[in-house]
């Protein structure tokens, strides 16, 4: 198959040496930018403000920056977790932060919200949208959040023992330490490297100065990771617009375009798979045309310290990169949007000029059974 970049429904694609072909046998690829992202500052506990409420100013945000109101959007997909609240359908109340009248083309993705834009990049692909408006949320300090995310897991072998998410990434740990491809050293530097970045970002939960020593001296909590190795529960909402090539260069001055866009994913059993490595990111990161030693930042979506280690390995980062330099999850996890956030993390930092090609990551599942990688350059 041949791929190329062209307008909205187009019949024929035309070869850099003049000849053209019928649209038979060729894929035609449309560009596709992010022109605008807004997340809202992360916090422990929102306390008795609703998801709704959460939602309305990174929406708002989003939408003036590029001087678009609802009716210019084409579609809108959200990510969030039902299992939070409790409820069916509960997402469903966060559309009231969108309009939900007058009716919308909307849709919703049980997952982070980073697949959610992957439905939108779908939607605009297929010329049924130039604009797309993705946002996700999520409320995690109302319950235990470790044990509501059993749920996520076979519901034949693994729901009905209900380990906790922390205790799974423990294994992990310990798989990837005892195989030698991690240490607890190594560990503590990401948290060290993670914290000081984190105060560059205002929105960040946690971030501040300290050093591996002071971190290696503190108790285990899932042995082999202490408390810093654990995302923090963290309550919020980001939102994030894409648009085709052509609109994206009307909206904004400098779009970052999404060069390559691919997801894998590894057994539900944990059994099955090599928790050592990641190797659904190394597959997704091949698919979506990834050179690593060419990517000047990444934002990975390691929700533990230990899993930043696995995936830089995977997508076969250089010592150059920069990586989370927004802090990453370890300073805020926002569930079901914090994949999306590394999105727009990405796009923040090459839009301000400081690089020209980034990778984003996102995982869904426990111990990164499902990875999405997103390449992601600037003009």
């Amino acid at each position: 198959l041949k791929y190329c970049y062209a307008p909205r429904r187009v019949q024929w694609v035309v070869d850099r040496d003049g000849s053209e072909h019928s649209r038979r046998g060729v894929v035609v690829m449309r560009e596709v930018a992010v022109v605008s992202y807004a997340q809202a500052p992360m916090c422990r506990d929102a306390g008795a403000c609703n998801e709704v409420e959460m939602l309305m100013p990174p929406i708002t945000e989003v939408r003036e920056r590029v001087g678009l109101d609802m009716s210019e959007i084409d579609f809108t997909c959200s990510g969030s977790c039902d299992y939070l609240q409790g409820a069916s359908f509960a997402f469903v109340e966060g559309v009231d932060a969108v309009g939900a009248v007058p009716p919308i083309c909307e849709s919703h993705v049980e997952m982070d919200a980073a697949w959610a834009l992957y439905e939108a990049w779908l939607e605009i692909q297929s010329g049924e949208a130039d604009t797309a408006l993705i946002y996700g949320f999520s409320k995690s300090s109302p319950g235990d959040l470790p044990l509501i995310m059993a749920l996520q897991l076979d519901p034949y072998y693994l729901t009905p023992l209900w380990p906790d998410s922390v205790s799974l990434a423990a294994l992990q740990a310990r798989v990837a330490m005892e195989a030698g491809v991690i240490d607890e050293r190594a560990m503590a530097e990401v948290v060290v490297r993670s914290r000081k970045s984190a105060q560059d970002n205002p929105r960040a939960l946690l971030s501040g100065v300290t050093s591996v020593e002071e971190l290696l001296a503190e108790p285990l909590f899932a042995s082999p990771l202490r408390r810093h190795d654990c995302p923090p529960i963290t309550d919020g909402a980001s939102a994030l617009i894409l648009a085709s090539g052509e609109r994206a260069r009307q909206l904004c001055d400098r779009p970052v375009y999404l060069r390559g866009l691919e997801h894998r994913i590894e057994s539900s059993h944990l059994g099955l798979r090599d928790l050592g490595r990641s190797v659904s990111t190394a597959a997704a990161a091949e698919a979506s045309g990834l050179q690593g030693d060419k990517v000047e930042v990444a934002e990975l979506h390691a929700q533990f310290s230990h899993q930043e280690l696995l995936l830089s390995q995977a997508l076969g980062l250089s010592s150059q990169t920069v990586i989370n330099p927004s802090g990453g999850p370890l300073a805020g996890n926002v569930m079901m949007a914090a994949g999306l956030d590394r999105i727009g993390a990405v796009m923040e930092y090459i839009a301000a000029g400081h690089a020209d090609r980034g990778v984003a990551h996102a995982t869904s599942g426990p111990c990164l059974q499902q990875n999405m990688v997103v390449v992601m350059e600037g003009l």
